[in-house]
């Protein structure tokens, strides 16, 4: 595979910029998604090209991200894409402010892992180039390493929900239907759609706990700060079919950081296979007061908050 880095400038999205000017930690994995792209781009094989010449689904598998700095809406991005091996490259995002100065400073350190999806269409597709040849596959089950597999869980009469998220269980689980907006190719279920399922799934598990992030910013000036995430695909999800999404805390580290993970089943039959999971390291910044700009130090309503037993299930 060529290793030759692919360089350039990006900007996070608008979207992104929730509280304040602030950029969310899904748009940083955006554009670590975007400077990957532009690898293939760069080389005439981009996602238009891969999809219509040679039947082939260029998909994000796997993705961890370490965000050292936060981004502003207005910053300039230096994104830097360099391929390993197997699919998989590592990733340098620089914040450079405005530009105006010229000074970097770091703001993503992470790898992203790249699968060619045979597709159905065009109907006799044109034979990969060397850089996509060895990344094919028949599904994103193809492309997981052999200790990562999608398992299976048989449900049989039984409600999904209660088989993952049993009473006494410290999970949350929602039921919900994989929508068109989180799809591509006309099919499955991408990698940024479930980027936006764990950011959502945090959000409904502090909101159900008590401390949700309206609560936490209108009365403590405390804004969510994520410093790891990883999101991992497993299997094929598609359009339109039921999806269970449970999230639970695995640890708090020094009363100011929360470890939380995400799995999703899709539901076929009277089976639940696991399509993808996900992890993600959390706390707060203080935006006001004599704290200002340093990590929110949990106080024991938030520590009981994060440690409860709840299961829930709901829509979307």
């Amino acid at each position: 595979m060529d290793t030759d880095t692919w360089r350039g400038v990006l900007r996070p999205g608008f979207e992104g910029a929730n509280i304040r000017t602030w950029i969310g930690f899904k748009h940083f994995m955006y554009l670590a998604e975007a400077a990957v792209l532009e690898w293939f781009r760069e080389r005439g094989i981009g996602p238009g090209t891969a999809y219509h010449r040679h039947g082939l689904g260029l998909s994000v598998v796997d993705s961890s991200v370490l965000l050292p700095a936060v981004l502003e809406v207005d910053d300039l991005v230096v994104a830097e894409a360099k391929p390993t091996r197997d699919g998989r490259f590592t990733v340098r995002l620089f914040s450079t402010g405005n530009g105006a100065d010229g000074t970097k400073k770091p703001a993503l350190r992470g790898t992203v892992r790249v699968a060619a999806v045979r597709e159905r269409e065009p109907a006799e597709p044109a034979p990969p180039p060397d850089p996509l040849t060895p990344l094919v596959v028949d599904g994103v089950a193809g492309a997981a390493d052999g200790a990562e597999r999608a398992g299976v869980i048989p449900v049989r009469d039984a409600d999904p929900a209660t088989v993952l998220a049993p009473a006494g269980s410290p999970l949350v689980c929602w039921k919900s239907t994989v929508p068109y907006f989180h799809c591509h190719y006309s099919s499955r279920m991408q990698h940024s759609g479930y980027v936006r399922a764990l950011e959502d799934v945090v959000e409904r598990f502090l909101a159900l706990r008590g401390i949700s992030v309206g609560r936490l910013l209108a009365e403590r000036g405390w804004i969510p700060v994520v410093s790891r995430a990883r999101v991992r695909l497993l299997s094929d999800a598609y359009l339109e079919e039921t999806m269970y999404t449970t999230f639970t805390i695995e640890e708090v580290l020094k009363e100011v950081t929360f470890g939380g993970r995400m799995d999703c089943y899709a539901a076929r039959g009277n089976e639940l296979v696991h399509a993808a999971t996900a992890t993600i390291l959390h706390g707060y910044a203080v935006t006001r007061g004599a704290g200002a700009g340093d990590l929110a130090r949990f106080d024991a309503e938030v520590l009981d908050a994060l440690r409860g037993e709840h299961t829930v299930v709901g829509g979307p």
